[in-house]
């Protein structure tokens, strides 16, 4: 069985995101949606927010997991039994950071792969940053993230 881990904060998690967890689904048997703990951010949603806004916004991929992990993703990868490591790339400095992680992944355990997906070009431009400076403003940012994580966002900012 194929199974492939998509890391990330997701600190939220956007429709740019949806577009690769769908499009992985479609190309591995299982996909964990995996929400990285990293002590050195400080997030806008905690880590079971943000798992629970990704379990609400893939309810409908029937092959799709989301979990949370800390520590090295390839020892999560090792412990969930999965061989591939999805990474969405939008712009050319995202390749060369990526491509770097992929080959130290390669380093730390030669178990694993690296798939990277293009983002779709209606997402090229868009990132949790963006996001989150759009609705710290009050900003629209319906088009940008699922439902419920726009009214999460609107939520947070309106106090």
């Amino acid at each position: 069985m194929a199974i492939a881990i998509y890391p990330g904060s997701f600190d939220p998690i956007t429709l740019g995101h949806l577009d690769i967890i769908d499009r992985s689904s479609r190309l591995f048997e299982k996909v964990i949606v995996a929400v990285l703990s990293n002590q050195n951010k400080q997030p806008l949603f905690s880590v079971e927010k943000r798992v629970e806004q990704i379990a609400r916004s893939t309810n409908k991929l029937s092959n799709v997991e989301v979990d949370s992990f800390s520590g090295l993703t390839v020892d999560y990868a090792k412990l969930r039994n999965a061989e591939f490591l999805i990474r969405g790339l939008r712009v050319l400095s995202d390749f060369e950071k990526e491509l770097q992680m992929a080959h130290t992944n390669k380093t730390l355990w030669q178990g694993i792969e690296t798939v990277f997906l293009a983002t779709s070009t209606e997402y090229s431009f868009l990132s949790s940053s963006v996001v989150k400076e759009i609705a710290r403003f009050g900003g629209a940012i319906d088009h940008l993230v699922p439902k419920n994580v726009a009214e999460d966002l609107e939520k947070l900012y309106k106090k």
